[in-house]
């Protein structure tokens, strides 16, 4: 596998960091990573463990979904100066984004289940490339399930799908299959075929109308919808057992703050 991290920090420094060079910057210190608001951790641990592996000594950080308030500190570690400024603003910049993604997850999970306290916010797999495996972490973080992992682990027929194979014949698989229907009379023709009806683009008063025909027709069928803003997340949550998302990931960086001093 991969290690991301390996990549991260090499991009923001293939070679010498130019700064401390010429500063001449050399012993033992510390960094403290701090947040300016509040938030919900995510991939924290994640960091720590590279943090580690790299011969710096994390003195401690916060676990995935552990809430906390501005100045409250996310990690806090201890080693050569050289690389805790390697270290700094990538590690900065990505914990940012991964509590921005638990945060958003958890607010829209608060959201949805006033409404409906059966609801699943499940995100999509429209990561940013590279990042996937921490963002997915992210969002289970602030309470969130994942709708896809990747095109190898489910099985979605997409209206896509429907134009190429036309009619589909008897389906069966050890995973539960997903369908995207391209009209009402689709929907209905297809929901004892499938155990998932994801329901794009429609209104609340339509999803209010098609599902309890839907059940009707499969009391086991799981209702999805996708395609919709967060703040509309309320409006939906009492007509659907699954709400499909993307927007955990576009949640606005935190405000974080980094601390490094010489011992």
């Amino acid at each position: 596998m991969i290690d991301l991290f390996e990549l991260y920090f090499y991009e923001d420094c293939p070679y010498e960091d130019e700064s401390v060079e010429l500063l001449g910057i050399q012993g033992k210190g510390t960094l403290r990573i701090i947040s300016r608001e509040a938030g919900v951790c995510a991939c924290a641990g994640e960091l720590a463990e590279y943090y580690e592996k790299k011969g710096i000594k994390v003195m401690d950080y916060l676990e995935d979904g552990k809430k906390f308030k501005p100045g409250d500190k996310i990690l806090e570690a201890e080693g050569d100066l050289k690389l805790l400024f390697r270290l700094w603003r990538v590690s900065q910049t990505f914990l940012s984004l991964m509590c921005a993604i638990a945060g958003k997850t958890a607010s829209l999970m608060s959201a949805g289940k006033k409404e409906n306290p059966n609801i699943i916010i499940a995100a999509t797999r429209k990561t940013h490339p590279g990042a996937r495996r921490f963002e997915l972490k992210a969002v289970r973080a602030g309470g969130g399930d994942i709708h896809r992992n990747s095109l190898s682990d489910s099985i979605q027929i997409s209206q896509n799908h429907l134009e190429v194979v036309g009619e589909l014949k008897k389906l069966r698989a050890m995973k539960k299959i997903e369908i995207e229907p391209r009209s009402r009379e689709e929907a209905l023709k297809y929901a004892t075929a499938v155990d998932i009806m994801l329901l794009d683009h429609l209104s609340p008063i339509e999803l209010q109308k098609i599902g309890p025909e839907l059940k009707r027709l499969n009391p086991k069928l799981e209702i999805a919808v996708g395609g919709i803003e967060g703040n509309k997340i309320p409006e939906y949550a009492p007509f659907v057992d699954i709400i499909v998302t993307s927007a955990p990931y576009y949640a606005n960086p935190l405000d974080l703050t980094t601390k490094i001093e010489k011992i």
